[in-house]
């Protein structure tokens, strides 16, 4: 068995009106999200969001804004998901990312991944994610375009 790397990364997709795509886990109905996944061996992390962002939304980076916030989070990680990791492995490094679209846009979901997707006000998409990071992360989505429209 090939154990994931405790290093991924979160990707929040969103329009410059502050609507968030959210994603909502085939393992975990009624648990949403944002983009996530593990780095794989000898990827740098902006190619791990590229290929995630194309795995489980069939959005092309390359067509958008893809912005490396340089922020991580460190955490533990769910038990139910332990057995995916090393023996010993508990916790996880992740990485902020963020992808502006023009607008709320059709993906195309990967089914073994994600039952469902929603576009929502950036308010309403932190409070329905089940990670304290995500909904942080989302939460600061309105200080970091004003940021980067300076």
């Amino acid at each position: 068995m090939r154990y994931k790397i405790p290093v991924s990364v979160l990707v929040v997709v969103h329009t410059p009106a502050l609507h968030v795509l959210l994603l909502e886990r085939a393992d975990r109905p009624g648990f949403w999200q944002s983009v996530t996944g593990s780095r794989d061996e000898g990827e740098t992390l902006e190619q791990t969001a590229v290929r995630e962002l194309k795995e489980e939304t069939g959005l092309d980076a390359a067509r958008h804004w893809l912005l490396d916030w340089h922020k991580q989070n460190q955490y533990e990680i769910y038990q139910r998901w332990r057995n995916r990791y090393a023996p010993g492995v508990t916790h996880n490094i992740e990485h902020v990312f963020g992808l502006q679209v023009p607008a709320p846009l059709a993906v195309t979901l990967a089914p073994k991944e994600h039952l469902r997707y929603e576009w929502l006000p950036w308010r309403e998409a932190a409070d329905k994610v089940f990670s304290w990071s995500n909904a942080e992360a989302i939460r600061e989505l309105p200080q970091r375009l004003a940021a980067d429209a300076r």
